[in-house]
């Protein structure tokens, strides 16, 4: 199935719904905004969570079933108006998601966007059935069971984790060691369900040829019986082995960084080729054609070319870990190219800048956009002494392109950390 549950969660979030529920609540609109741009990620991170255990899924299969058909989808809004009563299914359907956790979610999200704990605890009980009413259709709509469920929401990790704004520690709320490690509970749940498939089919047909071998010179009747049961077997083995097959094939690897957690774009041409980068001191850079450090040595090479404000070059292996400003280790071999580049042209001044797509509350993306630019800032400045950085500014979504409601493919292009050459 192509679809996206978080920009399609998002998308019931309307202005008109955040003016009520800024109102309802006796709060912000900002304040509200802020909220719901963590709340959100929050709540599918809970869906993940529970699908990661057989029973969970279970539960997390007929929750979604329930908020599907109770008809909250198509009128969030009825949820302030019909008073406690239509609150209070939201609120239980919070707590079927999070059970003992949800009082740890509540007071993160009210921590995170600075709004009353009722006032947050109000806002996750609208966006939790919001949430369970989009998987439940999508469940209906496929005629989902537990194992194409946990398929599914494997295929939404990336884009979900990657949503979850800097500072928000879901993790801890959720009693996790890590993020991390949702994608090892759903990978190990989803293998398990075509192991189990396998095993039980591999059982049955064996059991049919044992009979077979003990009914040989017995009736005669028996054989077209027990040939017509192997028939059915192989049918039912190869019909869902296919579809786990159809479903697990474009289930994502689990991933330190995934790409969509990061700010770093493509490169101008396409980074397939490996080169080598010599330096006038001498150093050889391991590295692409058309990458950031062919594309920076060859403009520092030309006589022709000169820096400034509008000279731009993008990281393209620069990630970052999950909701955080912590560059990757294995990001820091491109860091570490860019840091020798830096001391072979000791006269090179760079700026370091860093963007986000226009998702999200803009003062999260300022400050994550920041807190991202300082890091390789700092991280170039360890390996020299420093004087050759000007500066480090993030601009949020200030230069983005691509709308905040455009697919994930074209937004992840607005997200990344470049070097401005500022003199050469």
């Amino acid at each position: 199935m192509s679809f996206n549950l978080l920009d399609s969660v998002k998308g019931l979030f309307s202005s008109d719904l955040i003016s009520k529920m800024s109102s309802s609540f006796g709060e912000s609109e900002g304040g509200i905004q802020k909220a719901i741009g963590g709340a959100i990620p929050a709540v599918l991170t809970g869906l993940l969570n529970k699908a990661g255990s057989t029973d969970g899924a279970a539960s997390l299969l007929n929750l979604s079933k329930d908020a599907a058909s109770s008809g909250i989808l198509g009128n969030l809004g009825g949820l302030l108006d019909g008073g406690g009563n239509l609150l209070g299914k939201g609120m239980d359907m919070l707590k079927g998601l999070f059970g003992d956790k949800t009082n740890a979610i509540t007071s993160m999200i009210a921590n995170f966007s600075g709004i009353r704990e009722s006032s947050a605890s109000s806002l996750l009980s609208v966006a939790a059935p919001a949430a369970l009413g989009t998987v439940g259709k999508q469940v209906t709509q496929n005629n989902l069971g537990v194992s194409g469920l946990t398929s599914w929401l494997a295929q939404q990790k990336d884009s979900i984790l990657a949503a979850i704004p800097s500072g928000l520690n879901i993790a801890g709320a959720l009693g996790l060691g890590s993020l991390s490690d949702l994608g090892s509970k759903l990978s190990g749940l989803v293998g398990g369900a075509t192991g189990n498939v396998k095993h039980v089919a591999g059982t049955a047909t064996a059991y049919a040829h044992d009979t077979a071998e003990k009914a040989k010179g017995g009736a005669k009747w028996l054989w077209p019986l027990l040939l017509a049961l192997l028939v059915i077997l192989g049918l039912i083995y190869f019909l869902r082995g296919r579809g786990h097959k159809e479903e697990l094939a474009t289930t994502p690897t689990e991933q330190t960084s995934p790409p969509a957690d990061t700010i770093a774009s493509k490169p101008v041409v396409p980074a397939l080729e490996s080169i080598k980068v010599k330096l006038p001191d001498g150093t050889e850079l391991d590295a692409y054609k058309g990458g950031i450090e062919d594309r920076l040595v060859a403009f520092l090479n030309d006589p022709n070319s000169k820096g400034g404000k509008d000279v731009w070059f993008d990281f393209d292996n620069l990630n970052f870990k999950t909701g955080s400003a912590d560059i990757t280790e294995e990001s820091m071999v491109q860091v570490n190219n860019i840091a020798a580049i830096l001391k072979a042209y000791p006269k090179l001044k760079i700026k370091i800048g860093g963007y986000t797509d226009k998702s999200g509350d803009e003062n999260v993306n300022m400050k994550i956009s920041q807190d991202r630019a300082n890091s390789v800032s700092n991280a170039l400045k360890a390996k020299g002494d420093g004087k050759q950085i000007a500066g480090a500014e993030g601009y949020g979504s200030k230069f983005a392109t691509a709308a905040a409601d455009a697919p994930d493919e074209e937004r992840k292009k607005d997200r990344r950390i470049a070097i401005g050459v500022r003199e050469k």
